[in-house]
């Protein structure tokens, strides 16, 4: 039992995190490209959001909300 966690750990030191260990690596000769991960996920994240804003400024200005108090249940 204890070579079966052993190869788990094996697979999970050795092979999945192999790429976080050379992003770790790159940090200390370039920070800018260490991150290109974390700024393309700012990225989709910006752009989803004005989306989102985009389509409720569409919806509000055609007024198809219902703004009636006791339109939503739960403001019951």
């Amino acid at each position: 039992m204890k070579d079966f966690f052993e190869a788990i750990a094996s697979l999970f030191v050795d092979v999945l995190f192999a790429p976080l260990d050379s992003l770790r690596a790159l940090e200390l000769e370039n920070w800018t490209a260490a991150n290109v991960v974390n700024w393309l996920f700012m990225l989709i994240g910006f752009v989803a959001f004005f989306y989102w804003m985009k389509e409720l400024k569409k919806f509000n200005d055609n007024n198809e909300e219902d703004r009636d108090p006791k339109a939503h249940s739960f403001l019951d």
